[in-house]
C-alpha cells in the first residue's frame, strides 16, 4: 500500500509548483528596477543629485513613495497611508530605549549607544519591506498593462463608425459603453455600393481582452465579406465558418445582420442566436426581429434563414446587446425587456441619437451604485424622423 503524502509535504509542493531559482532572481534585478523605473519617471533625479548628502535619499524616498500613492485610487491611496502610519506607531510602541552596541569598523570595533527595539521588531519590518516591494511591481505591471488597454480601448473605438449615418429619410446612429476598458460588443453601419445600408450588432461570448481581440477579428472578417457583395444568408454561412476555424472553441459570438433598403424601407436580416432587434410600429405595437439560426463560431456546417421586415414611416429598429436588458440594480431586479419597450414607447419622436442617449440612461439609473456587469450596446435605425442634426459624436460618448 503507497503511503499518502502527508497535509505538511503536498501543500509544500503545490505551493512551489512551478519555482525557478532564475525567475526569483530576477525579482530583485530586472522586475524591482523596472518597477523603481516606472514610479520615478516624474521625478527631476538631477535636482535631487545636487541636494545635500543628508537631505537626498530622504528626499527621494518621499518623493518615490508619494508618487507611488498619487497613482492608486483615492480610497486605496487612504488605505495605504494607514498601513504606513500603522507601522510607525507600531516601531514607537516598540521602541526600547538606547543602549550600547558594538559596531565593526576594520580594523576597530566601536561601542555605540544606538536605538534598540524589542526583539523581533526586525522581523516584522522585515516582512514590511518584502510585501511592500511584492505590491511595487504589482502595481507598476497593472497600471503598464492599464495603459496598454487604454490604447487598446482607444483603437477599438476608432473601429466603430462615427455619429449618425443619414439614407434618404432614414438615420442610423449606434454607441457602446464598455463594462471594462476594452469589451466584446460591437456594431457596425455601413453604406453599401447598390445604396443599401448595412446595419450590424454582435455581442463576443465573455469579456475584457479576449473578447475584443475576437470583435475585432470579427468586424474586419464582416467588412472584407460586404466588399464582395453577398447575400445575407451566404455572407453569415462564410463569417460562421472563419469565426469556427479561426477563435477557441469555447468562444462564440451573437450576432444580427440587416440590411436596409431605404427607398423602401425594407429590412432582410439574419438574426444568428442574438437578441431579437425590435421594431417600433407607428402604432405603438412592439415587433421582434428572430428570423436566422445559431451563434456564430459553434459548428462549421451551421444553416441560416433570412427573415424581411418593413420599416415604415415613423418607425424605428432597435438593435441591442444583453447588457442592456440583464443589467440588475442592488435588490437583483434586470432591467429587462420591459424596461426597454418602457424607455422606446415613452414619447413619439424617433431621433435614434437622443433615444439611444436615454435607453443608456435608463439603464444606468436602473442599476444605481452596482457596478456593470456586462456591456451597453445599442444600435438604432428610425424612418421618416425629419432629424436634420448632422453632428458627429464619438461612439460611447454620444449619450
Amino acid at each position: 500500500m503507497t503511503d499518502r503524502p502527508r497535509p505538511s509535504r503536498k501543500f509544500f509542493d503545490e505551493y512551489t509548483r512551478g519555482f525557478d531559482r532564475t525567475e526569483f532572481q530576477r525579482l530583485f534585478t530586472r522586475d524591482t528596477a523596472d518597477a523603481y523605473h516606472y514610479f520615478s519617471r516624474g521625478l527631476d533625479l538631477n535636482a535631487l543629485a545636487q541636494a545635500p548628502w543628508y537631505k537626498r535619499w530622504f528626499t527621494h524616498a518621499r518623493l518615490f513613495f508619494a508618487a507611488f500613492a498619487m497613482r492608486l485610487s483615492p480610497g486605496r491611496r487612504v488605505l495605504y497611508a494607514v498601513a504606513v502610519v500603522a507601522l510607525i506607531f507600531g516601531l514607537i510602541d516598540l521602541f526600547d530605549g538606547f543602549g550600547a552596541a558594538s559596531v565593526f569598523l576594520f580594523p576597530v570595533t566601536l561601542t555605540l549607544y544606538l536605538p534598540q527595539w524589542v526583539e523581533g521588531t526586525s522581523w516584522i519590518v522585515l516582512a514590511f519591506v518584502a510585501i511592500h516591494l511584492l505590491v511595487l511591481m504589482e502595481v507598476a505591471d497593472r497600471l503598464s498593462l492599464k495603459s496598454d488597454l487604454e490604447i487598446a480601448r482607444d483603437i477599438q473605438i476608432a473601429m466603430l463608425p462615427r455619429g449618425s449615418k443619414h439614407a434618404g429619410d432614414s438615420c442610423v446612429f449606434g454607441t457602446t459603453r464598455p463594462a471594462n476598458t476594452v469589451g466584446g460588443d460591437f456594431y457596425d453601419i455601413l453604406p453599401m455600393a447598390d445604396g443599401r445600408l448595412m446595419v450590424a450588432i454582435g455581442d463576443v461570448a465573455g469579456k475584457g481582452s479576449p473578447a475584443a481581440l475576437l470583435m475585432a477579428l470579427l468586424l474586419a472578417m464582416l467588412r472584407t465579406l460586404v466588399d464582395e457583395g453577398l447575400g445575407s444568408v451566404r455572407l453569415i454561412t462564410r463569417l460562421n465558418i472563419q469565426i469556427c476555424r479561426h477563435s477557441p472553441g469555447s468562444r462564440f459570438i451573437t450576432f444580427f445582420y440587416g440590411v436596409y433598403d431605404p427607398a423602401n424601407g425594407s429590412l432582410e436580416y439574419v438574426n444568428a442566436g442574438h437578441l431579437p432587434p425590435m421594431v417600433k410600429r407607428a402604432s405603438g405595437v412592439i415587433d421582434r426581429l428572430d428570423s436566422g439560426g445559431m451563434a456564430l463560431g459553434m459548428f462549421e456546417h451551421a444553416t441560416f434563414e433570412m427573415g424581411h421586415v418593413t420599416i415604415g414611416p415613423g418607425e424605428t429598429l432597435v438593435t441591442y446587446t444583453d447588457g442592456i436588458t440583464e443589467a440588475e440594480n442592488q435588490a437583483g431586479v434586470a432591467f429587462d425587456d420591459a424596461g426597454l419597450e418602457a424607455v422606446i414607447t415613452a414619447r413619439s419622436e424617433a431621433d435614434p441619437e437622443a433615444l439611444a442617449g436615454r435607453i443608456i440612461r435608463a439603464v444606468e439609473v436602473h442599476a444605481g451604485d452596482m457596478r456593470l456587469a456586462d456591456d451597453l450596446t445599442v444600435a438604432i435605425l428610425s424612418r421618416g424622423t425629419g432629424v436634420v442634426s448632422t453632428e458627429t459624436t464619438t461612439p460611447g460618448t454620444g449619450v
